[in-house]
């Protein structure tokens, strides 16, 4: 992801995420602190999906439309934002593919994160997400939606803190 792309980036987010509004400079703040964890999916000149991930202190995922202003020092887990691509560039495999490198840039860390929407945890099992919501407080993700559940998956091979 690039800079040029954050208005395209911010379009697609508002079609495919229409009830989790985030502000333009929440996309460019992820991309200018963890420019790493930021990927588009370009079909024909188009931006067609992106991902958004970056390190958090485990087990304390930012707020929906929130700045982070910086990363913790001491990160221990990635947290991928967002992972979103349009309806035209589902069931081709593009999903899998990013998460599969979002993966391996976790690999740094004791664990991966996220907060899954739209009744997709079964989608992230597929990756060996799994639960995580009993390390939050009550209410912790309200403004996600009912049906956001908090998953993790630990990184093999890295020690679980």
């Amino acid at each position: 992801m690039r800079p040029d792309d954050l208005a395209a980036v911010c379009v697609l987010a508002d079609r495919v995420h229409p009830g989790l509004r985030e502000d333009p400079a929440i996309f460019a703040e992820r991309l200018a602190l963890y420019p790493a964890g930021c990927f588009v999916l370009e079909r024909r000149q188009i931006i067609a999906g992106y991902a958004i991930a970056h390190p958090i202190r485990y087990p304390d995922p930012p707020s929906l439309n929130m700045r982070i202003g910086s990363l913790p020092p001491d990160c221990d887990a990635l947290y991928i934002h967002d992972v979103a691509l349009s309806p035209e560039a589902r069931g081709e495999g593009q999903a899998g593919a990013v998460i599969g490198h979002l993966l391996q840039l976790a690999a740094g860390f004791p664990r991966a994160c996220l907060v899954s929407v739209y009744g997709t945890a079964a989608f992230w099992q597929r990756f060996g997400f799994s639960d995580a919501a009993a390390v939050l407080p009550s209410g912790a993700l309200s403004a996600y939606g009912e049906d956001a559940r908090f998953m993790q998956r630990l990184t093999p091979d890295c020690a679980a803190t």
